[in-house]
């Protein structure tokens, strides 16, 4: 019952490699702990139970708290990191003439009213979202 119990717990691994998903490594943990229990000769159907109650331990007290730490929030993209920033306006940003230029960071972007209002060069402007390759902004209220 050992091996069983060891070739159980090396399919549940594979699988967490595969799915990384954080729920079946508990299980394999759980035919560890079975195959440890079979090795001292213990019954069948306490060896069912202690893979179970230290499967379903590990992944209601650990899981969580292993996801925590392991699944960290993407770090945002260079672009994602533009949302909130402050750009000059180079060229007027007209949404009907599908015209406008701003410039953040040094770079030069197409940009777009955020709600359809001209925003003429030299204002200031803050980038609310980005669509494709343009930023779409708001003008900074002074």
């Amino acid at each position: 019952m050992v091996t069983i119990w060891l070739i159980f717990s090396a399919v549940l691994v594979v699988a967490e490699i595969i799915s990384l998903g954080l729920t079946t490594v508990w299980f394999a943990i759980g035919a560890l702990a079975a195959a440890l229990a079979a090795f001292l000769n213990v019954k069948f159907s306490i060896q069912l139970i202690i893979f179970a109650v230290v499967s379903l331990v590990l992944l209601v007290l650990m899981g969580p708290l292993a996801r925590k730490h392991l699944m960290k929030e993407p770090e945002k993209t260079n672009v994602e990191g533009l949302i909130g920033k402050i750009g000059v306006v180079k060229s007027t940003i007209d949404n009907l003439k599908a015209e406008g230029v701003v410039m953040l960071n040094g770079t030069e972007w197409s940009a777009r009213s955020e709600n359809d209002e001209i925003i003429e060069a030299d204002c200031q402007v803050e980038v609310c979202s980005i669509s494709g390759v343009k930023l779409i902004v708001k003008k900074v209220q002074k």
